[in-house]
């Protein structure tokens, strides 16, 4: 995107992303990383409920329906929560690199209102890696996958260890985590031999 901040062009070193040989293939349904998720939690009410794609190369899809939950201006989408429905999506690449990264830095366009009801279509690719940092971008579409525009973001990830969230997060939410085994199961999909 043009006119994007310094922090999120990568480095002259940054390196192609390469899809993970064990990445979930081309079609397949990521899941839900944690249920409380507010961008794809099932058991978040009013959260968005995203559900994402592993696509060709290093890119996901996913879609996200509009709930009146979800409203800023009457009858439309809240800005932050078109924002999230962005960095979900893009967080959801780590599914291909089989890695574990956080938000770093998020910048995003709105060029389209979003109306309640309207589903949005996002696709989301990493554009470089330079050590622990992520580079990517994000389309939100309406009105279908090859729809106008309605809100990108490109986006600053950083590879974390688990301790980040095991060390930062409220321990009965970790202990909830650490005896799920659904989430046991997708947290060593991530464990990769040195």
């Amino acid at each position: 995107m043009s006119g994007t901040s310094p922090a999120l062009q990568p480095p002259a070193d940054a390196v192609k992303p390469v899809r993970h040989p064990d990445a979930p293939a081309p079609g397949e349904p990521l899941g839900a990383h944690y249920g409380q998720c507010f961008g794809c939690g099932g058991d978040q009410p009013h959260g968005l409920h995203l559900v994402a794609r592993a696509g060709d190369g290093v890119t996901v899809t996913a879609e996200f329906t509009v709930q009146p939950a979800h409203q800023g201006a009457p009858g439309l989408a809240h800005g932050g929560v078109l924002a999230s429905a962005l960095d979900e999506t893009l967080g959801s690449l780590g599914w291909l690199l089989r890695t574990i990264a956080v938000t770093g830095r998020l910048e995003t366009d709105f060029l389209l209102p979003v109306p309640v009801g309207t589903t949005l279509y996002l696709e989301a690719e990493v554009t470089a890696v330079a050590g622990r940092k992520i580079y990517s971008t994000a389309t939100g579409r309406v009105g279908g996958p090859d729809g106008p525009v309605a809100v990108r973001a490109d986006a600053l990830f950083v590879e974390v260890k688990v301790e980040h969230f095991t060390d930062h997060g409220r321990p009965e939410e970790i202990r909830a985590a650490l005896d799920d085994p659904d989430q046991v199961r997708r947290a060593r999909a991530f464990e990769v031999n040195p």
